[in-house]
């Protein structure tokens, strides 16, 4: 007989390992399967954020920062250096470790909240009168049963068409991970997160970096004003970005990669590098499930189908984060997998899509919660504007990075944030007070009102607010 659990979630990635736990936290007796392992065929939970996503790269950005900041700005702090070098395989190696850390955190969680953790890939087999029979398939190889299944399984880079993945010379995040020593030349395929963010990295450590994407506009789901801000900041680092191209062929040699492709003037252009990172989006990942043993609805995009509370067309099954719709953040699959592990327990969360905040982890951060000025504008609705540049905060000026600005939106008549747009220091962190506010229906004055440290850079926020109401004191 099978192994009977009250929740079986199928993927341990920040929305699979999350919903464990607090499944199990609420009293249910809790299995997580997920199949990823590292270099040494052990465990590896976490799913692509941990192990070639949000982690990895984050642990490569800080040491290319470090490595840029010792080449560009240690002279004018007073401090020399001779004979800077960059140790990639060391540099990897921290990486490898910061992973593995993660990995290891999750493994302990699972243990510490008496989840059940297979090791392996999961599929239905079956559905009956006591739930659902899932196949383990790997490292562990069982059937078990499960009352309710939570997917959460992710989802893969998309590869461009005629150019497969090879993970040497033409690679996805995961192979733009792994790159072993710096390459000269750099091609980018897409503006979106990755391809910015692994740009940067390998810009800063020497590389020349060169994007194409598609659309006529810089990153088009950001604020506009915000976009060209980067925009500038990355071209002036020497990130080269074309845009409007089209992509005809992709070449792949011994020793480099041909792009040619139509500019934005459609004119016939080619492009040689050494590597090329395709970062065209991603498909959610459904491989192996077997939805159609037990007639799980899919939608036209390959997703699993599900509704506001993430419920699939079958009873007592659930699906959260990249596999289903809404934006592929790992955030996003935290506070849905949160939600429906409470909701099993009959509780009634909530998940806010419009309070999801968006993070680009280049140099300057990009970060943004809320409309955009655009969004607005298509819309019809009257707003207040307000910006503050971090050129006149005096925290920003002491770090020696005063690029960017903030830029808050707020209703024309009733003065609510509709939204908070930085590029910028510490964009990342500094969109955190942002979406407590616009959660809880602050308005601009609100934050015009709450004393902020001084200095800090979160005086920059507060300057945006009182920007709306066209009365900044420091600029």
């Amino acid at each position: 007989m099978s192994k009977q659990f009250d929740v079986v979630v199928i993927g341990g990635g920040p929305g699979g390992y999350v919903a464990a736990i607090r499944a199990a936290q609420l009293g249910f007796n809790t299995a997580c399967i997920d199949e990823w392992k590292n270099d040494k065929g052990e465990p590896a939970p976490g799913g692509t954020c941990t192990n070639v996503g949000c982690i990895p790269s984050k642990a490569l950005l800080q040491s290319s920062e470090h490595f840029e900041h010792a080449g560009h700005s240690f002279a004018d702090h007073g401090i020399g250096l001779k004979d800077l070098s960059i140790d990639v395989a060391r540099m990897l190696g921290r990486k490898d470790s910061v992973v593995k850390q993660n990995n290891e955190g999750i493994l302990y969680l699972f243990k510490k909240n008496k989840v059940t953790f297979f090791h392996g890939r999961g599929a239905f087999l079956k559905s009956g009168d006591a739930g659902y029979e899932i196949q383990v398939t790997g490292s562990t190889e069982e059937v078990i049963s499960g009352r309710h299944i939570i997917l959460a399984t992710g989802s893969n880079p998309r590869a461009l068409a005629g150019a497969a993945f090879d993970e040497d010379k033409i690679l996805s995040n995961d192979g733009a991970l792994r790159i072993g020593a710096v390459p000269k030349r750099l091609g980018v395929i897409g503006s979106g997160v990755i391809g910015l963010e692994m740009g940067s990295v390998w810009r800063r450590l020497g590389a020349d970096v060169t994007v194409l994407e598609g659309l006529p506009t810089f990153l088009g789901a950001v604020d506009q004003q915000i976009a060209k801000e980067a925009h500038r900041a990355f071209t002036k680092q020497g990130l080269k970005i074309e845009l409007g191209v089209k992509i005809e062929k992709v070449a792949s040699g011994k020793s480099n990669v041909t792009i040619s492709y139509a500019n934005a003037k459609g004119e016939a252009t080619k492009l040689e590098v050494d590597k090329l990172i395709v970062s065209i989006g991603r498909v959610p990942n459904t491989i192996g499930l077997n939805p159609e043993a037990v007639g799980l609805m899919l939608d036209e995009r390959g997703a699993i189908a599900v509704d506001e509370l993430c419920r699939t067309n079958l009873p007592h099954v659930w699906a959260v984060g990249d596999v289903v719709r809404g934006p592929m953040l790992a955030h996003k699959a935290e506070e849905e997998g949160v939600a429906v592990a409470e909701r099993i327990a009959g509780q009634h969360p909530h998940v806010n899509f419009n309070t999801v905040p968006w993070v680009i982890y280049t140099s300057p951060e990009i970060a943004w919660v809320g409309q955009t000025e655009q969004q607005l504008k298509a819309e019809g609705r009257e707003y207040k504007a307000g910006t503050f540049p971090f050129l006149a905060n005096g925290r920003a000026r002491a770090m020696g990075d005063t690029s960017g600005m903030v830029k808050m939106l707020a209703d024309a008549k009733t003065d609510e944030i509709l939204g908070v747009h930085i590029v910028g220091p510490l964009a990342s962190e500094l969109i955190a007070e942002a979406v407590v506010a616009m959660e809880f229906k602050a308005s601009a004055e609100d934050i015009a009102r709450i004393c902020h440290a001084h200095p800090s850079l979160s005086e920059s926020t507060k300057e945006a607010a009182l920007a709306v109401d066209k009365r900044t004191l420091n600029f």
